[in-house]
């Protein structure tokens, strides 16, 4: 099992995987144009059963090469390879070419998994959820205050931007994203309502250079905790490898014993 552990983690391992998930991103680009899909049918399904078990393969050399095996599951991004390699299977030759065709797509997520840079970064995006609700929260009481607020000053004056709850919600979403807002909304508000800047200059500092700023801050900070995480579960499983080797050392070591004292006894 040190070989396949060596196999496993050479570089070039990790780039041949890279390259066949690229080339099975080209051939699903390829699927969404009928008359290719349409004339290569049988070349494109060819070349997706080949890769199917290519990716069936690797993830069978990475299964193997664990020690303990069941410490292969212990990694969430092993069973996401895992999921979409058995899923792959189990949808060969299906009806539903829909499904089919999703499943080939997720197949681009094990970029996620074989690249350490975006791993980091999805680690520190699920790390900040649970952050994020607080000022999701947050950021909803912002956006009720002056989506009433607006709709009571400005419902009558401009309807169509403010003339019902929802509507000043949707107007107010445009302003948080800063598209177009000065000319298409303030602007013309401006014209019929002059103390209507307030309102604007007010959420935007509130709504976009406030709150917005707390989820990048929130996400830096998780990026920063994902790396360390990284770098532990790396010397982790440095230091497993090194108690593998240290077994097998041992074992080698009892066993060599084990023939010299038969070979005495002769």
């Amino acid at each position: 099992m040190v070989i396949l552990r060596n196999i496993v983690d050479r570089p070039i391992f990790t780039r041949v995987v890279m390259f066949l998930i690229i080339v099975n991103a080209i051939l699903v680009g390829f699927e969404s144009y009928p008359a290719v899909f349409e004339a290569y049918f049988s070349w494109i399904q060819g070349l997706d059963r080949i890769l199917l078990w290519a990716f069936t393969i690797e993830i069978l050399l990475r299964l193997l090469s664990s020690r303990p095996l069941y410490s292969f599951f212990k990694n969430g991004w092993n069973i996401f390879d895992f999921i979409i390699i058995v899923s792959g299977h189990l949808f060969v030759g299906t009806a539903f070419i829909t499904v089919l065709r999703i499943l080939r797509v997720l197949r681009i997520l094990r970029t996620i998994s074989i690249l350490p840079s975006l791993r980091r970064i999805v680690t520190a995006l699920l790390m900040t959820l649970p952050s994020l609700g607080n000022i999701a929260l947050l950021l909803s009481i912002l956006f009720y205050i002056f989506a009433v607020t607006g709709t009571m000053l400005y419902g009558t004056v401009m309807p169509e931007y403010f003339g019902s709850l929802h509507t000043t919600l949707l107007t107010l979403f445009q302003i948080i994203t800063l598209e177009a807002w000065a000319s298409g909304v303030m602007r013309p508000l401006l014209e019929l309502a002059p103390w209507s800047w307030i309102y604007f200059v007010l959420f935007i500092l509130f709504g976009t250079f406030i709150v917005l700023n707390l989820i990048i801050g929130v996400i830096v900070t998780n990026l920063d905790k994902a790396n360390g995480s990284i770098d532990e579960e790396q010397t982790l499983s440095a230091d497993e490898q090194l108690a593998s080797l240290r077994s097998e050392i041992a074992e080698l070591k009892q066993m060599m014993k084990q023939m010299a004292d038969q070979k005495s006894n002769h």
